[in-house]
């Protein structure tokens, strides 16, 4: 334990508070994995919505009839 109290000597009044990315941005490390997973899946979820409004625009409302594309 006599590592943990000169950690917390160290730091000070920062001692237990997660570090920043850069020390004069105000988001922590967390924040930014947390930011990075949302927009990695926001990202997918915009493709897998894009493949599935091509394939109605090109393939099912053709075939149904609602539309016809021209080539």
């Amino acid at each position: 334990m006599g590592e943990a109290k000169r950690r917390k000597a160290a730091l000070g009044e920062n001692y237990g508070q997660e570090s920043r990315i850069l020390p004069w941005v105000p988001i922590t490390k967390t924040q930014a994995d947390l930011f990075m997973k949302l927009t990695t899946r926001g990202s997918w979820l915009g493709i897998g919505l894009m493949v599935v409004i091509w394939l109605t625009i090109r393939f099912i409302g053709p075939a149904f009839g609602w539309w016809q594309v021209v080539d």
